[in-house]
């Protein structure tokens, strides 16, 4: 089994490996790309964010500094939006769904490093995926860590840190980010609306 394989599979692999060495530079070198256009160059930033992305949907809109690992684990839906300065460290896959509003300073992390010092002095890592629904606000400077599920229909208060799973249709704020309000779910809103909106 290759390292690249080892890390697609999500075993500790040797991030100093060749292979996976070339997918990084590759990596920072559209983010590189990307981050030196201008904003009114909006076709060509699509461009290299395909090229960047693993699959990406319609409309996106990604500020600078964008920061990615490898790009082939980063997948996103329709409408997706990143503001300045996010990174994305995409060890293991980081999935988005569609309508997803991300603040300045946010941060994924799929990555993980061994507890023990002589196998973490070696230079292996190992990663765990992130995944997000559908209809998801992050706040400012917000990070999710390895392992993390975030279902629909959730805000992620500003500068909070994420380490355990989010249900949909949740509020969640904190260090550790924990959920303070149940949300009303999609459907029971569009019904609210669609009830509001009927004359007599």
């Amino acid at each position: 089994m290759t390292e690249l394989e080892k890390m697609k599979a999500g075993e500790m692999y040797d991030y100093s490996d060749p292979e996976i060495f070339a997918a990084h530079v590759r990596a920072v070198d559209l983010c590189d790309e990307y981050n030196a256009t201008k904003r009114s160059e909006g076709k060509r930033r699509e461009e290299i964010l395909r090229k960047l992305f693993a699959s990406l949907g319609s409309d996106p809109v990604v500020e600078k500094n964008i920061r990615v690992d490898y790009g082939f684990n980063l997948r996103a839906g329709d409408k997706f939006f990143a503001n300045y300065d996010c990174v994305f460290l995409d060890c293991a896959p980081i999935t988005f769904g569609n309508n997803i509003f991300i603040a300045p300073q946010c941060g994924f992390y799929a990555v993980n490093h061994p507890f023990d010092a002589e196998l973490r002095n070696a230079g292996v890592e190992y990663g765990k995926p992130i995944t997000v629904g559908d209809d998801v606000w992050f706040g400012g400077g917000v990070k999710v860590m390895p392992g993390v599920t975030i279902g629909s229909n959730v805000v992620i208060g500003g500068g909070s840190v994420v380490v355990h799973d989010i249900p949909s249709d949740s509020l969640a704020v904190g260090n550790p980010a924990r959920v303070i309000r149940r949300l009303a779910p999609r459907k029971e809103k569009d019904a609210h609306a669609e009830e509001a909106g009927k004359t007599e």
